[in-house]
């Protein structure tokens, strides 16, 4: 491990969130959920500087992200960590036009697509009014109709639940997919299996004759926004995404404007799915180089 990194740890959360919270844009990537759920799978560590934390991600190759705090009351020019040069990805493109300023003639930037984050107005998302909406009203409501469904919060003791559900979940996909997968899957249990000493997280679940069908694990980004970090739902119950999606934002979502639904990493298929819900905006990121300074 580089000097003066350190594991992502659940003791230094907070102070973690009191640097996220100084960001002047905030991206899923950082929201300490995914960090935490990632960390292992992106070989994660952190370095608390005197105003910003530096992630350094070392799976499957070294590759720093975006630093956390307060980017606006740095002279980038004179940072010593950039003065031998360096890369970073998965940057909010706020940063990337201040770092382009500070440093035109050291920063080169190239947009990434495949992790624009996707942000819906939270009431699109559960009142599902319209035109654009009409095949997903009209799923929720075969679902609605279909089965005698509840809808409870997800709390601590609702964990193995959760857990075991997920394991199924996994079990049923493509053994073709199961990298991704497999990856995602331990992000997930790694999130469930420490519910308990991350108060930030919410969630909620839809269950039909006393059975776990659907859950959705997520967090506040920002004061007005949500991220969703997983959402599964069971096969063979038609309308089930659209029913926990609709029920959780419905209920936890009351008090946010926005929801963001994070990235579709180029997956066609995932893109495709995200597109459908009609997105408001799309917060953007890039990769940025900067020089070593001359």
């Amino acid at each position: 491990m580089r000097e003066g990194f350190e594991e992502i740890s659940l003791d230094r959360r907070e102070e973690y969130l009191d640097r996220l919270a100084r960001c002047p844009e905030k991206v899923s990537d950082y929201s300490f959920g995914n960090l935490w759920g990632w960390a292992e799978e992106y070989g994660l560590s952190w370095r608390f500087g005197e105003s910003h934390v530096w992630i350094l991600q070392t799976k499957p190759r070294e590759m720093f992200w975006a630093p956390v705090g307060p980017w606006t009351d740095v002279d980038w020019s004179e940072c010593p960590c950039l003065s031998q040069g360096l890369d970073f990805i998965r940057v909010p493109e706020r940063l990337c036009a201040i770092l382009h300023e500070a440093m035109p003639e050291r920063v080169t930037t190239q947009e990434a697509r495949d992790h624009y984050d996707y942000v819906y107005n939270v009431s699109d998302l559960v009142e599902l009014k319209g035109n654009k909406f009409h095949k997903k009203k009209n799923l929720l409501n075969q679902f609605l109709r279909t089965y005698d469904y509840e809808y409870k919060p997800l709390t601590p003791d609702c964990v193995e639940e959760t857990l075991e559900m997920q394991r199924q979940w996994f079990s049923w996909r493509d053994p073709e997919e199961s990298g991704a997968l497999l990856a995602e899957n331990q992000a997930i249990v790694r999130v469930l299996q420490h519910w308990d000493r991350i108060p930030g997280l919410m969630g909620g679940a839809v269950r039909v004759d006393g059975e776990m069908i659907a859950y959705t694990v997520a967090e506040a980004l920002t004061p007005d926004m949500l991220v969703i970090h997983f959402e599964k739902g069971k096969p063979g119950f038609k309308g089930v995404y659209q029913a926990i999606s609709q029920m959780f934002l419905a209920e936890a979502g009351a008090g946010y404007a926005l929801v963001d639904r994070e990235q579709d990493l180029g997956d066609e298929g995932l893109r495709k799915a995200k597109l459908s819900y009609n997105p408001s905006l799309f917060l953007k990121k890039c990769t940025v180089s900067v020089a070593p300074k001359a």
